[in-house]
């Protein structure tokens, strides 16, 4: 499976999702290191996107 690779700050980088998304917490962003999908599997449900939506969305920011 592929991992996110995360670029710079993850504060910065879930300030950014949480402005695209507006229903998004910082619960629903807590990153904890080896649980990625847990944190992913919350976002598909919260939004409606795929995982691999969700990838590409993340790594763009």
């Amino acid at each position: 499976m592929d991992t996110i690779e995360v670029k710079g700050n993850w504060n910065e980088q879930k300030g950014k999702l949480k402005q695209r998304f507006a229903v998004l917490t910082d619960n629903d962003l807590l990153f904890e290191e080896g649980k990625q999908d847990v944190m992913l599997g919350k976002l598909e449900m919260k939004l409606g996107k795929t995982k691999k939506e969700l990838r590409k969305i993340i790594e763009v920011l």
